[in-house]
């Protein structure tokens, strides 16, 4: 079992070890091994192929410039029901041996598929426009009357003309109001997926990463299950009517008002707990003092 797991790791060299558990359970069906999930992750720890996160990414979005910013029309309220509803877009850094390349990335929320991409050297805006180039021409001559493409307020989405291209195929314009990853979140996930798991910490030049990312995103799309579409690939989903399911929990309390009113209230209710605290010392001191067998003892004005 441990050279399939090896053998997947070759096109996708840090898939995660739930994934891997999906993707082999026929397998250990047929072999007639009954393995749970938890003993799975743990034969792999034991085996050294339990894949190690890693953080931190240099800044990528701008958003000290005199553009327009539009309104959130998201707002992480709404749920696509169909494809080429919602697209959200971003960009991450890939790591060369010598400098940072910048991946610009398209992805339709409802599929979950990298529907355009484009490598660039640079934060120019002419890569964020190939990848939303690449999305349009996917589309071929359908009206995209109704999709809302959502993006952070980046100098690069908010370009004249970058949005002119939005507005000409009558796309409305989406952008989140803060730096909280969560606003993005899909977006932000896509990003993580393909560096954690399908591309290499550090390529030698441009050209070689650009390969790479293209494999990446094939591998993405097409092979591998994916936990919000019912565990499915993005490219079968993408365009078809499924009922799909999400195989994940999310551990954010679901609430109707904002985060600043959120931290209002907390300190509003830390307040009241402390004055309620407070309060009921100060009665169990009353009944202290008169309990108390020396009276004079006591404090009077507790008593009083």
């Amino acid at each position: 079992m441990l050279d399939r797991v090896r053998t997947y790791r070759i096109g996708q060299p840090r898939i995660g070890g739930r994934k891997l558990y999906f993707l082999l359970k026929p397998f250990m069906q047929q072999q007639g091994i009954n393995m749970g999930r938890d003993a799975f992750l743990r034969l792999l720890g034991h085996a050294g192929l339990l894949i190690k996160r890693k953080r931190g990414k240099p800044r990528t979005t701008d958003s000290s410039h005199h553009l327009r910013k539009y309104s959130d029309l998201v707002n992480n309220k709404m749920e696509p029901v169909d494809s080429n509803q919602l697209w959200v877009s971003d960009i991450t850094h890939i790591m060369l041996s010598d400098k940072d390349a910048f991946l610009s990335l398209v992805t339709d929320a409802y599929s979950r598929k990298i529907v355009g991409y484009h490598l660039s050297d640079s934060l120019r805006t002419d890569g964020s426009i190939a990848a939303l180039q690449m999305a349009l021409s996917g589309c071929g001559f359908r009206s995209l009357k109704g999709l809302i493409h959502h993006s952070d307020r980046g100098s690069q989405y908010c370009s004249l003309s970058y949005t002119g291209l939005l507005k000409e195929q009558t796309i409305s314009i989406s952008m989140t109001q803060s730096g909280d990853p969560r606003d993005n979140a899909i977006a932000e996930r896509v990003n993580g997926i393909l560096k954690t798991e399908l591309l290499a910490p550090v390529y030698d030049d441009l050209a070689t990463a650009t390969e790479a990312v293209k494999q990446a995103i094939n591998t993405y799309n097409f092979l591998r299950p994916h936990s919000s579409i019912s565990m499915l690939a993005p490219a079968f989903v993408h365009g078809r009517k499924i009922n799909v399911k999400r195989h994940w929990k999310n551990y954010y309390r679901k609430s109707d008002i904002n985060r600043a009113d959120k931290v209002t209230n907390k300190n509003e209710n830390f307040i009241k707990r402390k004055k309620e605290a407070k309060k009921e010392k100060r009665h169990q001191d009353v009944d202290n003092a008169a309990r108390s067998p020396h009276p004079d003892t006591t404090n009077k004005q507790l008593i009083t």
